[in-house]
């Protein structure tokens, strides 16, 4: 072989192999996306990322990462080469020609090493853009429309899209890379050497049939074989692989609850109860991983078995012409090696059959999430018209989950300085009327007229404490706050001894009380003075003459703000206007305080 010569040849290989390439890449890769289920799923999640409309960029990525894979499979064939005339050298004792192919290992090895690193560098590249990508693609697909709440009212709710976000999105980018360029790279290993092996082979006696070329005729009825028996052991894996991510997520969200609840489950001593809970779940994943464990043993177990025959085999076929003196040591050692490479593009589906089910079961979660965030956004909710200085509630029909009604026709309407007191038993709906009114509640027709979302103020029974600092927290949901007013306004609902520790990280939920969290709330509505607050219970947790000076405070602080109140006590009149009572039998009753 004419060395130099060759390296030039290669170079031209691989650019006409890499345009090749690139044409049956997409080729395949559109039939694959029309006629598949998940080939469609693929093209739902990933191609608004690599769509030219958005941007060039990550094509080109692909088509470098394709010519680094081929250059690859080419240097593969050249070191098949080297391999061939290295041990003929050997066997010739020919020093010189056997210190020229060192001098040409280390070349090749050269390119090897840093064709290897730049693809590293380029995939792994790749791989972070495109998941930084998804990653903000499927948060915002989350949180638009109330979608990550919404969602527990669809018929198939997206199951812990903490691990959809945290763990599917990276599984989803690396196996679409991994899986794409290792069937390339099988595809074109294929082609490359069943060219080397055909030259190697021989002719093979059958009884009293000659079959010529044999050796590329038998690999690949060793592969097919193999391939049928090793697809039909683990097919199970995909439906089992999905269970296994669903019952370790759930397992983990039952750890997390017992956190989020530890104070709780203290005081009732319910750790016996909770240890059952998460000994189950915990049960359910060993269970689903024991059935994994076995079902991989037949199928590595058979996979181990034919890549170890695949390693004598053609060494077997070979060993009759060598020792016959028709070939040389170095045609049996690229022999060997050409019927790998042959064997392990052909075997690719095979070997990577667990990573497609595990793909799959990826595929089918991201697209559920994505699908349940869609259904989410498309349920009902009331018709909200933004007005600057009036709530206004016309025709208002709100019922459960199982279309009894809560509240019927209802209609009222405030203006700046009035506050409304909705009271009523436990169950009639007082909750639920505050969800329709902010459109989170699915089950409800009619129209609402309300100050815009930014001007208006929810203070729920619990109020939410982000994790950040106390000044985040008080802030929220804006940025930040000054912090002169922010100390007045600590000050004003008698948490004045926090004002030191406004800049300190923690989970604040945890420290303090609920009634302090209460307070905390009702700074921030001193603070980012809205047209409209509706408070749900929202003094539960103080006393008496605490929720008097709260609701003073804000009366006096905001004269012009709008109060929707749900609380049932009656020292609430005081600070209202009007009263709107929900009664068991699904009528309501509007009325004006003191009037």
């Amino acid at each position: 072989m004419n060395w130099p010569h060759e390296l030039v040849t290669s170079l031209i290989w691989i650019a006409k192999a890499w345009a090749a390439t690139l044409v049956g890449f997409a080729a395949v890769a559109a039939l694959l996306a029309r006629g598949t289920h998940w080939g469609r799923q693929f093209m739902q999640l990933g191609w608004p990322y690599f769509t030219p409309r958005r941007s060039w960029r990550p094509l080109a990525t692909v088509a470098a990462i394709l010519l680094l894979s081929i250059a690859g499979v080419r240097v593969n064939v050249l070191f098949s080469f080297w391999n061939n005339g290295f041990f003929d050298s050997m066997q010739a004792l020919n020093e010189p020609r056997f210190w020229f192919f060192m001098r040409l290992f280390a070349l090749l090895a050269t390119i090897h090493v840093v064709r290897v690193l730049v693809a590293y560098l380029v995939s792994q590249a790749f791989e972070i853009h495109w998941r930084t990508w998804m990653n903000d693609r499927l948060m915002d697909d989350w949180l638009a429309g109330s979608a990550y709440y919404r969602t527990q009212f669809v018929d198939a709710p997206g199951d812990n899209p903490d691990q959809r976000i945290q763990v599917d999105i990276g599984s989803f980018v690396s196996a679409s890379r991994t899986l794409a360029i290792g069937a390339v790279d099988a595809a074109v290993s294929l082609f490359e050497f069943s060219i080397i092996l055909w030259g190697l082979s021989g002719p093979l006696a059958i009884g009293s049939v000659e079959l010529p070329r044999a050796m590329v005729f038998v690999v690949f009825v060793y592969v097919v074989v193999a391939s049928v028996v090793a697809f039909k052991l683990g097919r199970p894996l995909i439906g089992l692989n999905f269970m296994s991510e669903k019952l370790a997520a759930d397992f983990r969200y039952a750890l997390i609850r017992v956190r989020e609840y530890a104070e709780n489950i203290a005081f009732y001593r319910g750790e016996g109860v909770e240890r059952g809970g998460l000994a189950r779940r915990f049960a359910a994943f060993i269970g689903n991983l024991w059935a994994i464990v076995f079902r991989s043993m037949k199928f590595d177990g058979f996979n181990f078995a034919v890549n170890q025959v695949a390693v004598v085999f053609p060494m077997l076929l070979q060993a009759q012409r060598f020792f016959a003196g028709a070939i040389k040591l170095g045609d049996v050692t690229q022999t060997g090696q050409a019927f790998d490479q042959v064997q392990s593009a052909l075997s690719f589906f095979r070997l990577s059959y667990d990573g497609f089910a595990q793909y799959r079961a990826v595929l089918d979660r991201l697209t559920g999430f994505v699908g349940a965030n869609e259904a989410a956004r498309a349920l009902p909710a009331v018709h909200v018209e933004e007005t600057a200085d009036t709530l206004e509630i016309v025709r208002l029909q709100v019922r459960r989950p199982d279309g009894a009604a809560l509240v019927s026709d209802l209609g009222l309407r405030l203006v700046p300085g009035q506050a409304l007191l909705v009271q009523g038993p436990s169950g009639v709906g007082k909750t639920t009327l505050l969800r329709a009114l902010a459109g989170l509640w699915p089950y409800v027709s009619g129209s609402v007229r309300r100050p815009a979302a930014e001007a208006s103020l929810f203070l729920p029974q619990r109020p939410y404490l982000p994790l950040g600092t106390l000044r985040q927290a008080l802030a929220y949901p804006a940025l930040q706050v000054a912090g002169e007013r922010l100390d007045d306004a600590l000050a004003r609902v008698q948490l004045a001894h926090l004002r030191e520790r406004v800049d300190v990280e923690a989970d604040w939920s945890r420290i303090l009380s609920l009634g302090e969290q209460q307070r905390l709330a009702f700074a921030r509505v001193l603070l980012q003075r809205p047209r409209i607050a509706f408070l749900d219970e929202a003094t539960s947790a103080t006393d008496e003459g605490l929720e008097h000076a709260l609701y003073e405070l804000l009366r006096r602080e905001l004269p012009d703000c709008m109060l929707v109140s749900v609380g049932h006590r009656s020292t609430l009149q005081a600070f209202h206007t009007h009263r709107l009572e929900l009664r068991s039998d699904r009528s309501w009753r509007f009325a004006q305080l003191g009037g």
